[in-house]
């Protein structure tokens, strides 16, 4: 149902847009709802409901119940909303799992792509049934990088800094409006690396699974081990993690950092 709906909304716009029957609204001055979140996690809650009705349940739109379950889920009904609602196709459906607090499983569905990573801890990571791991590549000076930034506040933001150190410091970094998709591009090595400021716990928990079980590592600015909470992510394939991590604190620092061109220079 959740895959006909959306796709259904995309198919029907002019041009790739989401069809023009697709209300938006704003969640205070530029964070933007569309009746597509909503309705995605009225229908995840309600399946979550119907076959776990003593899990916890915590959602991107509002939805809280049973927070001191042993099992918690973490539900991103629309994550990409502000691509979706412009008719930018990178946007995606994400659901995490924790037992006890602890992260146990994940997915992800790309429905313009028609992907589906899954993961469960011990068990390894999947893209449509088939075996994904993190890249190969070593150095940081021959990844890809991948970074978002928030819909709101940008100016008091510290991202624009590290995104032009790491961007003179790698093959390029993208940004491309979905924190969830990004960590599955780090799982299935598309990405060798990805950070983040401000998110929340329905962004990363299912993608900090898949990201563990392709063999990657996720940990928080400073090395230390990732917290759902701690709202900053940095997950790599492991082997340019190192040299991440020592950007992050030159730029903390405001060491070695570039200063800004002349334009038309």
């Amino acid at each position: 149902m959740l895959l006909t709906y959306f796709r259904g909304a995309w198919l029907a716009g002019d041009s790739g847009a989401p069809a023009a029957h697709i209300r938006i609204e704003y969640k205070g001055d530029v964070d933007l709802v569309t009746e597509a979140d909503r309705r995605s996690e009225e229908l995840i809650v309600g399946r979550i409901r119907e076959r776990w009705p003593g899990h916890g349940i915590l959602g991107e739109e509002g939805t809280r119940t049973q927070p001191g379950s042993e099992y918690q889920w973490y539900v991103d009904p629309l994550d990409g909303t502000t691509n979706f609602a412009h008719g930018y196709p990178v946007f995606c459906v994400s659901l995490g799992l924790a037992r006890s607090g602890e992260l146990i499983s994940g997915a992800i569905y790309d429905p313009t792509r028609d992907e589906l990573f899954a993961a469960e801890k011990g068990a390894g990571a999947w893209l449509n049934g088939n075996r994904i791991v993190v890249s190969p590549v070593k150095a940081l000076a021959e990844s890809l990088l991948g970074t978002g930034f928030p819909s709101k506040k940008r100016h008091n933001n510290p991202n624009i800094h590290f995104y032009q150190h790491l961007t003179l410091r790698s093959h390029g970094v993208r940004r491309a409006g979905s924190a969830a998709l990004d960590l599955a591009c780090v799982a299935c090595g598309r990405y060798d690396g990805f950070w983040e400021f401000n998110l929340n716990p329905w962004d990363t928990s299912a993608g900090v699974v898949l990201v563990r079980e392709a063999g990657g590592m996720v940990s928080d600015f400073s090395g230390g081990e990732f917290d759902i909470a701690s709202h900053e992510v940095c997950a790599s394939n492991g082997r340019i993690h190192p040299e991440l991590l020592r950007e992050f604190a030159r730029v903390f620092a405001g060491t070695d950092l570039e200063p800004l061109p002349k334009a038309g220079a």
